[in-house]
């Protein structure tokens, strides 16, 4: 007499590897809120493997990316001038998204910015450093949502920037709107902030944010307080 196995029990780790590719797929726009939301709720209310595999069935695994030209072998240090730029354009994104839910992220250093980036920053807090970065192509589109949170998008000082997005109970600054040097990349940022904050800054390397911030992971927007914005009635600038 045979008896059928017990379906094996899903770990934690299996867990947050599945939301992690949820994640990526919200923020590559493969799910919408709605979906995104029930199938995150589904994945920690998982007991067993075989209720994690239907939730990601349909999504590439995490961290494929359309094939494209290949980065270069080496980098060049990061230059400025209108002669710089063209080394910095091609390559494959290394990234399309992020999402912060109560957490953080961040996008630094030599990486390769897409076409299009989507992120969302609930009750948390999101930093996407454009400075030293590569771009896929010479105009890109950052698409932020900020609720409760704070994003952070830092360009370089010679980039041409349009920030487009509307701010209800919150910030989306647009100071850093402006014209760039001829051949430099056109970032275009659009988005929502409610009772949150998206800050748009030109700023060298190494130095000070808005209201004295240093560069780093530590300092995400947004992780303060929630997220929740200060200056007059409490909205407008990021905390």
């Amino acid at each position: 007499m045979t008896s059928e196995l017990p379906e094996m029990r899903a770990s934690d780790a299996e867990r947050d590897q599945v939301a992690e590719a949820l994640r990526e797929a919200f923020a590559e726009g493969r799910l919408n809120t709605a979906e995104f939301e029930e199938r995150l709720e589904a994945v920690y209310g998982a007991r067993t493997r075989g209720e994690l595999t239907p939730l990601v069935r349909d999504l590439p695994p995490s961290g494929t990316v359309p094939a494209g030209p290949a980065a270069p072998a080496e980098r060049s240090p990061v230059r400025s001038g209108t002669a710089a730029w063209a080394d910095r354009f091609g390559g494959t994104a290394s990234s399309r998204g992020g999402v912060a839910v109560m957490s953080g992220f961040v996008r630094k250093g030599r990486w390769t910015a897409p076409r299009a980036f989507t992120c969302l920053a609930f009750w948390g807090g999101a930093s996407i450093d454009l400075r030293q970065a590569r771009f896929e192509d010479r105009e890109i589109v950052i698409r932020a949502t900020a609720v409760m949170g704070g994003v952070e998008v830092l360009v370089p000082e010679d980039a041409e920037v349009v920030v487009e997005g509307i701010g209800i109970m919150g910030g989306f600054d647009q100071s850093a709107t402006g014209d760039g040097v001829p051949g430099a990349v056109r970032v275009r940022v659009t988005g929502f902030a409610f009772w949150g904050g998206v800050s748009v800054e030109r700023k060298p390397l190494g130095g000070s944010g808005k209201r004295g911030r240093e560069d780093g992971p530590g300092n995400l927007p947004g992780r303060s307080g929630h997220g929740r914005l200060h200056g007059d009635g409490g909205r407008g600038e990021l905390g």
